[in-house]
C-alpha cells in the first residue's frame, strides 16, 4: 500500500477544512460545512477557513438525492487538513464494522487525527491511530473533566491552554497544532471503524445509536446530546446538529463574536449547547398550546435583572409547573439552565468586545457578582473569564488585564 502523503495547504494564513464525502453522501451535510466555515471572516473581512471537498478517489460522487457532486481533492488533502469533517452516507455507514475501512482511508483519518509530526502506526497497536499515552492525558495533551464540571454535557479540556484557543486573535500566540476530526450524523461509524473513537465518548443520530453501541462496544455512546467534544475528536447527531457542531468549532477557534456573525448570516440560532437534547418531544408549537417563546424573547432583553421562574411563567400566563414542563418540551432544557446559558453567552460577548472589568460584566450579564460569574464561566466553558479574554481578545485597556 502506498502511504498517504499529506498535501501542502494552499493558504498558510487560513485553517484548512477537508470534507470527506463518499457515495451516498447527504448534500445538506456537505453544504452546511461549506456554508458555515466558508462564511467565517476576520474583523478585516478575510476568510478564516479554506474548505475543500475530498473523496477517497477524486471525481464524481453519488449523493442520496437525484444529482451527483464532484470532489476535486483526495486523501492527501484529508491527511494534511487542520479540520476534517465526515458527513453521513446512508449507503454504507451502518454496515461498517471495526477495522472495516480500506486501509488507505483509515490511515488518512488516523493521520488527520494525530498531532502534526506524531508517528501514526498503521496497525492495530494503537486503535486511536497515534502513538500517545492512553487515559486522560491523551492526544489533546490536557486533562479532561468527565463529570458535572462541564454543565453542557460535553467533555471539554480545562484551563486556558485548551483547544478553544483562537488562531490569530489579537495579542494571542496561535496554537501550535489545531488539528481535529469530526463527524456529522452516522459519519461517526466511519471514525469508529478507523478506531478513532475507542475509549471515547461519542454520539450519532438517535435512530442509529443502538446499532452504533452494539457494533462498537469500546465506544461510550451518548444518544441524547447534539454533539460531543472530546478535544481532537468530535461527533454530532443528525443533520441539524451538524450546524451546532460547526458553530461550536468556529467559536472554539475564533470566539463567540465570529460564530455569532456566521449564524446571523446563515439565519440559524447562534448557540445550542452540545448537551441539549437531540430529540425534543414537541419541537413545533402544537395548535391550541401556548408557547414559551414570548418569555424567552422577553428574558433576553432583561438578562441583567434578577429574573425568577415565577416571573417567566407569569409573562406567558402559565403556572410555574405548566411553564417548566412546556419549556423543557420546547428547548430540551429547564428555564434556569437556559437562562444561565444565555447569561454566559452575554458574558462571552462582553469579554470579547469590551474592556469592562469582571464585576461590571457580571452585573450586565445578570450574575450579580464577579465570583458568581467566575464560577458559572468555569463550569460552563472550563476556563476562567480572564483566560477566555486573553485567548480571544488579548489585554483590555492598555497595560491592564482583566482581574480574575
Amino acid at each position: 500500500m502506498t502511504p498517504v502523503r499529506p498535501a501542502t495547504p494552499a493558504h498558510s494564513g487560513r485553517r484548512t477544512v477537508a470534507v470527506l464525502v463518499r457515495d451516498g453522501v447527504l448534500p445538506m451535510e456537505l453544504g452546511l460545512v461549506h456554508q458555515l466555515f466558508g462564511t467565517a471572516r476576520s474583523a478585516a473581512g478575510e476568510p478564516l477557513y479554506d474548505v475543500r471537498t475530498c473523496a477517497p478517489r477524486p471525481g464524481r460522487i453519488r449523493t442520496d438525492a437525484d444529482f451527483p457532486i464532484y470532489a476535486e481533492h483526495g486523501l492527501a488533502t484529508v491527511a494534511a487538513a487542520d479540520t476534517v469533517l465526515v458527513p453521513a452516507s446512508h449507503e454504507t455507514d451502518e454496515s461498517l464494522r471495526p477495522g472495516g475501512l480500506p486501509e488507505e482511508l483509515a490511515e488518512a483519518l488516523r493521520t488527520a487525527a494525530a498531532p502534526r509530526g506524531a508517528v501514526v502506526p498503521s496497525g492495530p497497536e494503537d486503535t486511536r491511530g497515534v502513538a500517545v499515552p492512553s487515559g486522560p492525558e491523551d492526544t489533546r495533551g490536557v486533562a479532561v473533566p468527565s463529570g458535572p464540571e462541564d454543565t453542557r454535557g460535553v467533555a471539554v479540556p480545562s484551563g486556558p491552554e485548551d483547544t478553544r484557543r483562537a488562531e490569530g486573535a489579537p495579542g494571542h500566540r496561535p496554537t501550535r497544532d489545531p488539528r481535529r476530526i469530526a463527524s456529522i450524523c452516522t459519519g461517526s461509524f466511519v471514525l469508529a471503524a478507523a478506531g478513532l473513537l475507542d475509549g471515547r465518548r461519542a454520539t450519532t443520530h438517535w435512530m442509529s445509536a443502538d446499532l452504533f453501541a452494539r457494533t462498537f462496544p469500546s465506544v461510550t455512546v451518548d444518544p441524547g446530546v447534539l454533539y460531543v467534544d472530546e478535544g481532537r475528536i468530535l461527533t454530532s447527531a443528525g443533520e441539524a446538529a451538524g450546524i451546532d457542531l460547526c458553530l461550536h468549532m468556529i467559536r472554539r477557534d475564533h470566539g463567540a463574536a465570529v460564530a455569532a456573525e456566521v449564524a446571523r448570516r446563515t439565519v440559524v440560532p447562534p448557540h445550542r449547547e452540545g448537551g441539549q437534547a437531540q430529540y425534543i418531544q414537541r419541537p413545533v408549537e402544537s395548535e391550541g398550546l401556548t408557547s414559551t417563546s414570548a418569555s424567552r424573547a422577553w428574558a433576553l432583553t432583561r438578562l441583567a435583572e434578577p429574573l425568577t421562574l415565577a416571573e417567566l411563567a407569569a409573562h406567558d400566563a402559565m403556572s410555574v409547573r405548566t411553564y417548566s414542563r412546556r419549556f423543557r418540551e420546547e428547548t430540551g432544557l429547564t428555564p434556569i439552565q437556559w437562562l444561565t446559558q444565555r447569561r454566559v453567552d452575554r458574558a462571552r460577548e462582553l469579554l470579547e468586545q469590551t474592556d469592562h472589568t469582571v464585576d461590571r460584566i457580571a452585573a450586565e450579564a445578570g450574575f450579580g457578582t464577579g465570583a458568581s460569574l467566575r464560577a458559572h464561566f468555569q463550569a460552563g466553558l472550563g476556563v476562567p473569564p480572564g483566560a477566555y479574554r486573553s485567548t480571544f481578545r488579548g489585554t483590555g485597556r492598555e497595560g491592564e488585564r482583566v482581574r480574575t
